[in-house]
């Protein structure tokens, strides 16, 4: 069975960090770029940010950038999203997903996910 699994998420004071991670079943992860995507009560779906399958191409909504980093371990089939310097309206369901494109994050990658995870909550308060 093919899955995408997430983890990593969890309740955080504002300015903290997560790791989330992203961990293939099923598939090797190695052949697909992976896009990060999240979703909020009374909020539109919005695209994290996305790798290409080398990881030499990396992509941030306007949002995370500079905070946000993006990487992959192919030997280990898992993608990683390091979140720094938190913000409350980063609340919000993480997922992983691959892409329409499988190998590459396309021009218009936010709107162009395509198989999800079940996601993991990240929460930011104080």
């Amino acid at each position: 069975q093919l899955q995408l699994m997430e983890s990593g998420g969890g309740l955080v004071q504002p300015g903290g960090s997560l790791r989330l991670s992203c961990a293939a079943s099923g598939f090797t992860l190695d052949y697909y770029a992976i896009g990060w995507f999240r979703e909020a009560p009374g909020k539109l779906r919005e695209g994290v940010s996305c790798i290409s399958t080398s990881g030499g191409s990396t992509y941030y909504a306007d949002s995370v950038k500079g905070r946000f980093t993006i990487s992959r371990d192919n030997a280990k089939n898992t993608v990683y999203l390091q979140m720094h310097s938190l913000k409350p309206e980063d609340t919000a369901g993480y997922y992983c997903t691959t892409m329409i494109n499988p190998t590459r994050c396309s021009s218009n990658w936010s709107h162009s996910s395509s198989f999800w995870g079940q996601g993991t909550q990240v929460t930011v308060s104080s």
